[in-house]
């Protein structure tokens, strides 16, 4: 099982003749660690194109040093990395488990070599009163060698030789200092930076080795760079009180290049489980098809795609919705738990290889190309060109008009649950409508933004109900023994409470809504 690490860190770059200066005296240190010497050989490995540097991400095998093995640096703040570490295994074979971490941004390309670096690292550790490491600082002697095209195993051995069929490429010197933090504090990290460029270091362009190396190979892709161009507008549109002068286009755009990142932000978090992050990707995915109903007009999409989007939903949401059952019934019970909740888990499990299994499918890659290539080139309409100031208020009181009606629908439904349901599909809609319009429309838009979830909240406690008892009853009809079926027993009236409860509220929250008003 992958090792994760959150590595926070500062780079500088120095001079051949730099001097590490004095340590002591830095906010709560107490010592300064001997300095000791490692020699560290690495072999990074990306697609042929660099589509894990271009995002800003480092696949590396190194040997030497205190953490030998294979790292996967992804991105998750200015000067943060979040850290996945595997043991060396074979030289250039990428760990199964972490190639599947970034296959959102692979799709099925090929991992090769690309660098390798010979590092001869310094490490000073600074050190609290009780021993323990408050930031490490490495002074890094390193050889960099762009070995993309190369032919043969490029995989640095002992000695830091290259065995290449032809002659390798000329290496890349220079000198660089990194300061890591342990336990210490942010002030640390900037006291130690500010000692640094003192002696005359200086805040280093590139975060990652390999990004200095390959600097003029690493093209940001076109979904990036639009993306960012994207939320540039947005952001100088509404700087300094000055009218914003974005177009309808471009803001629905900018809304949906945050949810692609949102997607791939979580992509690598959902395979491994973590809390939330499936609910999240499935949001960035909801708020996308959402997005493409609601302003129809503004982007000419092919339905295909609003399909695709929701069949990737339905695959989170198998996970999720075992995941709410499971954490709702844990906290009802208190720890105690029958053989019937052990049922529930392997049922999540089982969601979850399937969940894994759907996000190795060309069928995903296709998809998350499909999302990249709107966002780059999105497809828009005549009425896209409109200032969106006085387009988007129309949008966002169309989306809170169709939750008007479902909501007036419930009281006349055939089957009410349905109908409620339905309300809670328009809420959500709503919801994102108006979201997407607030970095122009401003309050206006952020309240209805804020009455269409608590719509959306009432409802969801209901239908967490209605599946709960769903769930309890089923299980009941499977109860192993008497102990099991009391405990599904009293769930199943407690989960019936709270769903008639949740019902109850929905007039008096909806009669506290005010609705658009712009």
């Amino acid at each position: 099982m992958p090792v994760k690490h959150l590595e926070i860190e500062h780079k500088y770059d120095a001079a051949a003749d730099f001097e590490l200066p004095d340590l002591d005296g830095l906010p709560g240190v107490t010592a300064v660690g001997e300095p000791a010497v490692h020699e560290l050989y690495a072999s990074y490995f990306d697609t042929a194109d660099l589509r894990l540097a271009a995002h800003g991400i480092t696949l590396r095998r190194r040997r030497g040093g205190t953490d030998a093995g294979w790292h996967l640096k992804m991105p998750v703040g200015p000067d943060s990395k979040q850290e996945t570490r595997a043991p060396l295994g074979r030289p250039r074979i990428v760990p199964a488990r972490l190639a599947a971490l970034v296959a959102a941004y692979t799709r099925g390309e090929e991992l090769l070599p690309v660098a390798t670096l010979e590092t001869r690292r310094t490490v000073v550790r600074l050190l609290d009163g009780n021993g323990a490491m408050l930031a490490e600082v490495a002074d890094d002697l390193v050889t960099g060698r762009d070995v993309r095209g190369a032919v043969g195993a490029p995989e640095i051995v002992a000695n830091g030789a290259v065995p290449v069929a032809d002659e390798p490429a000329p290496g890349v010197r220079w000198r660089e200092v990194e300061v890591e933090l342990g336990e210490g504090t942010p002030e640390l990290l900037k006291a130690v930076g500010k000692r640094l460029r003192k002696a005359g270091a200086r805040r280093a362009k590139s975060s990652s080795k390999l990004g200095r190396l390959l600097d003029g190979a690493i093209v940001p892709s076109e979904a990036a760079a639009a993306r960012k161009a994207a939320r540039a507008r947005i952001v100088a549109a509404t700087s300094n009180g000055k009218a914003p002068v974005v177009t309808t286009g471009e803001t629905v755009t900018a809304y949906l290049a945050a949810q692609v990142e949102a997607l791939l932000e979580y992509d690598p978090k959902a395979r491994l489980g973590e809390h939330d992050a499936v609910h999240r990707m499935r949001v960035a995915v909801r708020r996308t098809r959402s997005t493409l109903k609601s302003y129809k007009s503004v982007l000419d999409v092919d339905r295909g795609l609003s399909e695709e989007l929701k069949w990737l939903a339905d695959v989170l949401g198998e996970v999720r919705d075992l995941e709410v059952l499971r954490m709702r019934f844990e906290g009802r019970l208190d720890g105690a738990a029958g053989a019937w909740m052990e049922d529930l888990a392997r049922q999540e499990r089982g969601a979850y290889r399937r969940l894994n299994a759907a996000l190795k499918e060309p069928r995903y890659f296709a998809l998350l190309d499909a999302l990249e290539g709107l966002v780059a080139e999105p497809p828009l309409t005549s009425a896209a060109a409109k200032k969106a100031r006085k387009e988007l208020p129309e949008f966002v009181t169309q989306a809170w008009d169709r939750l008007r009606k479902a909501y007036k629908a419930i009281a006349v439904a055939e089957d009410a649950d349905i109908a409620r349901h339905d309300a809670r599909k328009a809420a959500k809609r709503a919801r994102y409508a108006a979201e997407l319009a607030v970095p122009l429309l401003g309050t206006g838009a952020k309240r209805v933004a804020k009455d269409a979830k608590r719509i959306q909240e009432v409802l969801g406690d209901h239908q967490d109900g209605v599946i709960a008892m769903e769930h309890l009853q089923a299980a009941g009809a499977r109860a192993r023994s008497v102990e099991d079926a009391f405990a599904l027993g009293v769930l199943y009236g407690t989960e019936r409470c709270e769903a008639e409860a949740a019902r109850d509220r929905l007039d008096v929250t909806w009669s506290q809504t005010l609705g658009p008003s712009f």
